[in-house]
């Protein structure tokens, strides 16, 4: 038996979540909108509450969940969440390698996936409840 171990996460697997259940990026059965953010980022503080906003009103259709761009974890995770009011799950591991993106650049960034877990759209800057649904309902 060979056991390993690493931070990595294969893109085989499913992403954790910091609600401690796990997520299939690759066919995820639902859309799935990815917003990378900061607590030092302005425009980032600025959108949460629209993201909180879709996730729950259009929770049937979608899920919202966050990546860290600090890539804090644990208990200092959580606290920049409640910090922010982030009501959305989070990543613990930044997925953009299954799509085969280049770092983020750019705060806050959003990626929508549909269903099939196809990367539909990338959007640099901040984002409203209205634009992101914009895009949702056209797909």
């Amino acid at each position: 038996m060979l056991i390993s171990c690493s931070n990595e996460q294969s893109t085989n697997d499913l992403f954790r979540l910091t609600n401690n259940s796990s997520l299939n990026l690759e066919s995820p059965g639902k859309i799935i909108v990815i917003n990378y953010w900061a607590t030092w980022c302005s425009p980032c503080r600025k959108e949460i509450p629209e993201l909180n906003e879709l996730d729950h009103q259009l929770s049937d259709r979608l899920d919202v969940v966050g990546v860290n761009y600090d890539a804090v974890q644990g208990e200092q995770l959580a606290q920049e969440m409640k910090k922010l009011g982030i009501e959305f799950d989070n990543l613990l591991a930044d997925p953009r390698s299954i799509w085969s993106l280049e770092p983020v650049t750019v705060l806050p960034e959003t990626l929508i996936i549909n269903s099939h877990g196809v990367l539909v759209h990338r959007l640099l800057g901040p984002q409203t409840k209205a634009s992101l649904e914009s895009l949702i309902n056209a797909m």
